[in-house]
């Protein structure tokens, strides 16, 4: 019988266990498309449509996207239970986290 991955982890010992999670987590944390992010948060199209009071199509229309306005990212990363930070990087000084454009709306 095919056993599937979630399986194969569950047998490891939980030290294993333990350091793969740490691991994918930091993967996952390295860079993310809206879809990725909304199935890293275990949300289905329905409920984060429910969320933001959209058809579940909007938000696949949404997740589709490689252009949007930032207060509807915003808006998207909310209905998540997370908050949008904007920062900009240049190469001669450290980052820095732009004010005021997340809260503004369109």
């Amino acid at each position: 019988m095919a056993r599937n991955v979630n399986d194969i982890i569950k047998s490891l010992p939980a030290r294993r266990r333990r350091k793969i999670e740490k691991r994918a987590a930091a993967l996952i944390a390295d860079e993310m498309t809206l879809q990725e992010l909304r199935r890293a948060r275990a949300m289905t199209q329905v409920r984060l449509a429910k969320n933001l009071g959209v058809a579940q199509k909007q938000v696949s229309e949404i997740e589709k996207r490689t252009d949007m306005h930032i207060s509807t990212l915003r808006r998207s990363i909310e209905a998540m239970g997370g908050k949008l930070s904007l920062v900009a990087e240049f190469p001669d000084r450290k980052p820095v986290v732009l004010s005021g454009i997340t809260s503004l709306d369109a």
